[in-house]
Order: C-alpha cells, then sequence, then structure tokens
C-alpha cells in the first residue's frame, strides 16, 4: 500500500530527520538513503522495518545534523577553511581576479554543523531508532486508513459474486428440468425409429443431466465467498490468502462457463452471472495485491 510519512527531531544529538515512503509491491522491498555515517546503522533500521511492514517498495531516508561543539548552527570550519583554499587555488591557477563569495558559502552543505561525521554512539544510535519507529507509526497509520477503503471496495465486489451465485442457483432449480428435455428430444432425434427402453432413455438423460450440472461449482463459490469475507475480517497478512481464494474461485467460474451451454436462455442467462463474477473477482485480485 502507499504511504508517506516524515519525522523531525531535535535532540542532543543533532537535529534528526528521518522519511518513509511506500510504494505497492508483492513483497518488502527496501531502499535506504543513509549519510555515510548511518551506514553502520542501515542492518538495524531494516530489522526495525521488517517488524512493522510486511509489503511494499519502501524508501527510508535518515539524517542527522550534529552541531559542532554543542552548538547548533557553529560555523565548520574545517570545511569553510578547505573551501577557501580550494577557492583560490583554482582562481590563481586560471589567472581569475575573483573573490569567494561568503552568503554562498554559508549554503554549502554541512558548513553550519559537525566539523566531522562521525558514527552515531549508543545513546544517538537509540534517539535515530525512536524517530524511526515514530515514522514507522504514522506510515502504517496511512496505510491503515487506505487498507480499509481497500477492504471495503473489495467486500463490494465479494457482494456482488455471492448475489451472482445465489441467482445462479436459482436459474439451476430450473434448468435441471429443462436439460433432461432437452438431452431426451436430442437422443430420440438421433436414434429415430430405433427401440429404446424409456427407463433406459431417462437414466441416460439424467446421467448426462448431472455430469453438466453445476450444483457443486455454485457451492464452493458461495464457500470461497465466505471465506474471503472471514480473511478480510481476521486481519494481519491477508493479501496472498486472497490471491490464492481468487484462484479458487476463478477456477468455479470457469467451470460454471463450461457448462453452460445447450440450456437456451436459462444458460444465457448463467453466463452473464459468470462473466459478471469473473469480472469482480478480476477487480478484488487487483485490489488485494496492496494489502498486506
Amino acid at each position: 500500500m502507499t504511504g508517506f510519512a516524515r519525522v523531525q527531531k531535535t535532540t542532543e544529538h543533532g537535529d534528526i530527520s528521518i522519511s518513509l515512503k511506500s510504494v505497492n509491491h508483492r513483497g518488502l522491498d527496501l531502499h535506504f538513503h543513509l549519510g555515510a555515517e548511518l551506514d553502520s546503522l542501515e542492518h538495524v533500521m531494516r530489522a526495525v522495518l521488517k517488524r512493522a511492514v510486511l509489503r511494499g517498495h519502501v524508501d527510508v531516508r535518515c539524517s542527522v545534523l550534529r552541531p559542532a561543539n554543542g552548538a547548533s548552527g557553529s560555523l565548520n570550519l574545517p570545511l569553510f577553511r578547505s573551501y577557501l583554499a580550494a577557492f583560490r587555488k583554482a582562481a590563481a591557477e586560471e589567472g581569475i581576479d575573483a573573490q569567494p563569495d561568503l552568503n554562498r558559502i554559508l549554503l554549502l552543505p554541512g558548513i553550519l554543523g559537525a566539523s566531522d561525521q562521525l558514527a552515531p554512539d549508543t545513546t544517538a544510535e537509540k534517539a535515530i531508532l525512536a524517530a524511526l519507529q515514530e515514522a514507522i507509526d504514522m506510515l502504517n497509520q496511512f496505510r491503515a486508513r487506505e487498507g480499509a477503503e481497500l477492504a471495503a471496495f473489495i467486500r463490494e465486489q465479494n457482494a456482488a459474486i455471492r448475489t451472482g451465485g445465489e441467482e445462479m442457483q436459482r436459474i439451476r432449480a430450473s434448468a435441471i428440468p429443462a436439460f433432461q428435455k432437452r438431452l431426451t428430444e436430442k437422443l430420440q432425434e438421433l436414434l429415430g425409429n430405433t427401440m429404446i427402453d424409456p427407463q433406459r432413455l431417462a437414466q441416460e438423460a439424467a446421467l448426462l443431466a448431472d455430469r453438466g450440472d453445476i450444483g457443486e461449482e455454485i457451492s464452493r463459490l458461495q464457500i470461497h465467498s465466505r471465506q474471503l469475507n472471514e480473511i478480510l475480517e481476521s486481519g494481519g497478512e491477508v493479501g496472498k490468502r486472497l490471491d490464492f481464494l481468487l484462484q479458487e474461485l476463478n477456477r468455479e467460474t470457469n467451470t460454471i462457463l463450461s457448462k453452460t451451454s445447450g440450456l437456451g436462455d436459462l444458460g444465457l442467462r448463467i453466463t452473464e452471472l459468470a462473466l459478471a463474477c469473473k469480472a469482480a473477482i478480476e477487480k478484488i485480485r487487483e485490489q488485494a495485491l496492496n494489502l498486506e
């Protein structure tokens, strides 16, 4: 699911800034954008994220602007002097008569802050991880709102599947006698004047009708539809479970479609309902990929 969170904290260790941005993905795909001084924390941050986020492509950005000598906004003298030396050397080598612009120098990254880049100590690490956890909580709140909307949409489509199954069940009750009659007429047409026991004819017609019956498929369709709602209610990592269940729903509708030939108008109506179910299943599948 998509989501965004940003946390900015001013601490004794400096100004901590963490942002998390997630987009849809079948699994969990973490991408870190950290300063060199925070590289040692990546594995710890990754472990924290894995415990709280199960799916999605997540961009993780973190920076810590630490004060020099405990004073926020202090001039980073080594960097300042290094820049001036490089400027004057380049100007002398190229024969350019120019003076450095102090206002532009002060806009350089890191010019106001720490004089060096040090890996965070234990207390600084705790502060960074606390800020990360706060950002994760914000991200999951954002994703939970989107998840609730997706779940409502899925329930709506599932209701259409359930309604379609109920109507197919009603049609089936009247379709079975029609199918048996059609088969009997077809058999009599093929046999012509050949004598055959009427009871045997009825048995064969009933057997063929049973093979073309969609009762079991409709029952399983309705069972799977109930299971889908149960999965949504149970919460947790539902995306993969839904994906498997949708395969079963799709299999039942395909079988129903393959058995509806030869039923005339009743068969056409069942075909329409089964196709509508397939469309609803596909809509659910598209959104299920976004759910954890």
